[in-house]
């Protein structure tokens, strides 16, 4: 098992590891310095305030097929048109909920606008992760793999086309970049629908009360659970954006997306854990195999990959975002090194909920396998009051920097929670000298940080790659990453 997710791991994260990165911080990052921080922040929240809303689009089917279909698979054929008919009526019943809700909270006819392109952009999004989760469900690993980045890469020509080749002349707009998602979008969905359609034969649309009671009864947990996650990991740009007044609530949300580019860049690879991790879990719990050896070896290489960042960016997270983001037409030299000041706060705040949050990626989808929703939406919402709590109390005195900082604390809250109910379900025993390691691994990095400010006529570029080079050594030598134990899982025997 541990073999099977090794290898479509290295496999999944090569692929992204190719496209994404250069969509978010080329692509995406471009558009937000030729549109502006306050556009591109108008766009963000209001993207934000969809995306409170994808579960409706959803009720937790995705996550219920994925698991289900991975210890079922006949009955792709038995539940797919119905499930593809269910799809279409829940993205009707989102872009009610949306356009009510925005107009309630006082959207303006632009907002409006805008918010139509980008709810309809999320119904696609959604109907392709549920395609998806039909292929990896089969533990099609290395199709969903290519399906995953296909809409990047459609993204990244099309953008490209109009941000470098002076088609647009100058007038790129917010707008302009959200219809471009749609063609991506469209087009990664017949991809996707085709390649499930050769499983699973032709798809007939049907009306089938009984099945959408049974599915939605069974999903609603899960529905639920990703609701109220969403509210606080995806709320705080909208909360800066009505809480601050205009424009200054869009200028701050704009701030906040500059900082948050780079962890939605970490957030992509760590999620990608668990779209592998989900199926493998599913099927090893179902079968009464021990999940202790993929749950250390996931976990060791999050952890890894995330203390390192973290700890990097705190020395560098002011280079880093001078180095993405231009001084605007018109905008002052005190005005930008503000902005720059606080996306740099922003972002080492932000670098360390990372941390916390790739913890739940594999504790998380753990206890989501093992059918514990009660207590996660339990733990969600407590991390639901405390981000609302927070973010009404500190975002008014700390404006971007305030939600960041409540952003920290309830992803530490929540990871703190899921990691004692996993130790509590699966009985996983205490191991102290394991543990220390981690803080070791903090420990070195920070101290060779530190030690390279002292170290005078190196490019700060080349200081950071040599600091986190130092992270993944250190790892290794503390045996965090232990490569006999990798080379041994490559070499075994192991089948699903």
């Amino acid at each position: 098992m541990r073999k099977k997710f090794l290898f479509n791991l290295i496999f999944l994260l090569g692929l992204n590891l190719l496209v994404k990165p250069f969509w978010i911080l080329g692509v995406d990052r471009q558009v937000q310095n030729v549109v502006g921080t306050q556009e591109y922040g108008f766009y963000f929240a209001i993207f934000n305030f969809s995306y409170l809303f994808f579960i409706l689009l959803d009720l937790g089917i995705t996550n219920f097929n994925n698991r289900n279909i991975a210890r079922n698979n006949h009955q792709l054929k038995t539940y797919f048109g119905g499930i593809a008919t269910l799809k279409l009526l829940l993205g009707l019943f989102y872009a009610v909920i949306i356009l009510l809700v925005g107009w309630l909270i006082g959207y303006n006819t632009r907002q409006m606008h805008l918010l139509v392109w980008v709810g309809f952009n999320q119904f696609l999004i959604s109907f392709i992760l549920y395609l998806r989760s039909n292929l990896s469900g089969l533990l099609l690993f290395k199709t969903d793999s290519l399906i995953s980045i296909l809409d990047r890469l459609l993204m990244i020509a099309i953008v490209g086309v109009l941000l470098w080749t002076g088609i647009a002349k100058g007038h790129f707009t917010i707008e302009w970049f959200v219809y471009a998602q749609t063609v991506a979008y469209l087009l990664t969905f017949f991809v996707a629908l085709l390649s499930v359609l050769r499983k699973s034969g032709n798809l007939s649309l049907r009306w089938d009360k009984e099945l959408f009671i049974s599915i939605l009864k069974r999903s609603l947990p899960f529905a639920l659970l990703v609701l109220i996650m969403s509210f606080y990991s995806r709320m705080d740009s909208v909360l800066i954006e009505r809480l601050l007044p205009s424009p200054l609530g869009d200028q701050q949300a704009g701030v906040y997306a500059q900082a948050y580019r780079l962890l939605d860049a970490g957030q992509n690879m760590a999620y990608l854990f668990a779209v592998l991790l989900l199926p493998l879990f599913s099927k090893m719990i179902k079968e009464g195999l021990a999940v202790n050896g993929l749950v250390k070896l996931s976990f060791s290489i999050l952890m890894t990959f995330s203390i390192t960042v973290a700890v990097s960016t705190q020395f560098f997270a002011g280079n880093l975002m001078r180095l993405m983001y231009s001084q605007h037409v018109g905008e002052t030299l005190a005005a930008f090194d503000l902005r720059m000041n606080q996306s740099a706060h922003i972002f080492q705040l932000l670098m360390w909920s990372f941390v916390a949050i790739s913890s739940n990626y594999v504790f998380g989808t753990l206890l989501t396998a093992n059918n514990n929703l009660r207590a996660l939406n339990l733990i969600a919402f407590s991390g639901l009051a405390t981000n609302f709590f927070l973010n009404f109390l500190l975002i008014p005195v700390h404006q971007a920097v305030g939600s960041a900082m409540a952003t920290l604390v309830t992803q530490f809250l929540t990871a703190g929670l899921q990691l004692s109910l996993a130790v509590r379900y699966f009985h996983f025993k205490s191991d102290f000298r394991w543990a220390s390691r981690f803080l070791l691994l903090i420990i070195g990095v920070t101290a060779t940080g530190v030690i390279q400010q002292f170290l005078p006529g190196i490019l700060w570029e080349i200081r950071f790659i040599i600091l986190f080079s130092i992270g993944v050594v250190l790892a290794m030598i503390l045996k965090i990453l232990d490569i006999k134990s990798l080379v041994s899982i490559v070499r075994s025997t192991e089948r699903i």
